[in-house]
């Protein structure tokens, strides 16, 4: 699977008339797309950031879709956004988000640089110490780990069942996050942690 992420910043007071724009056009806009497998959408209405991830089932299909809709998207965003980021990214490892209802939803991200020369060490770390222990945490929902191999650069993305669950998270996930790097010191470093409410979520469906 391959994601492609937009991290968007505004003036908080235009999140809602942004998110307008994003719920009721981008989803419609990819979901016709070759290899299309699912959106989620995320908010920080304080501080007025925006992040979206679609899913692809191959990095083929990401680029041609991006290559399709990429000036209908700055076009159609342009006016009611200050800036906006895309990434393509690999989904190294993920569990599926549990049915039920988005909205009320919180998601927690983390942000990492690493030697490039590391990211097999990366991802097997998150398959045996991280992904399990955040799989346990109450309220858990569905984690995945997001990687550009080429740059050193990854996140971890958790979703929980709402953002009282989100707050309840933060201590036992920092122990998670505290065993992960222990087992790997001086190979990742966290550069940021951002905590989203979740605003609309298609469940991607898993790679063959």
């Amino acid at each position: 699977m391959f994601v492609r992420t937009m991290y968007i910043t505004t003036d908080p007071a235009d999140v809602g008339p942004a998110l307008d724009v994003i719920v009721k056009a981008v989803p419609g806009m990819i979901a016709e797309q070759t290899g299309f497998h699912g959106i989620g959408i995320f908010a920080d209405r304080t501080l007025g950031k925006i992040l979206t991830g679609s899913w692809w089932e191959s990095e083929q299909a990401q680029m041609d879709s991006d290559a399709q809709l990429r000036d209908r998207r700055i076009e159609m965003l342009a006016p009611v956004i200050s800036t906006i980021t895309t990434m393509s990214l690999e989904a190294v490892a993920y569990t599926r988000p549990t049915p039920g209802p988005a909205a009320g939803a919180g998601f927690r991200l983390q942000r990492m640089m690493f030697d490039p020369a590391q990211a097999d060490r990366i991802i097997s770390t998150f398959q045996e110490a991280g992904l399990p222990q955040l799989e346990a945490l109450d309220g858990f929902r569905g984690g995945s780990m997001l990687m550009d191999r080429a740059r050193g650069m990854a996140s971890v993305g958790v979703i929980y069942r709402d953002m009282d669950a989100l707050a309840a998270s933060r201590g036992p996930q920092a122990a998670v996050r505290k065993a992960a790097f222990a087992r790997m010191p001086g190979v990742a470093q966290l550069i940021a942690l951002e905590e989203m409410e979740v605003v609309e979520m298609d469940v991607p469906t898993p790679s063959a």
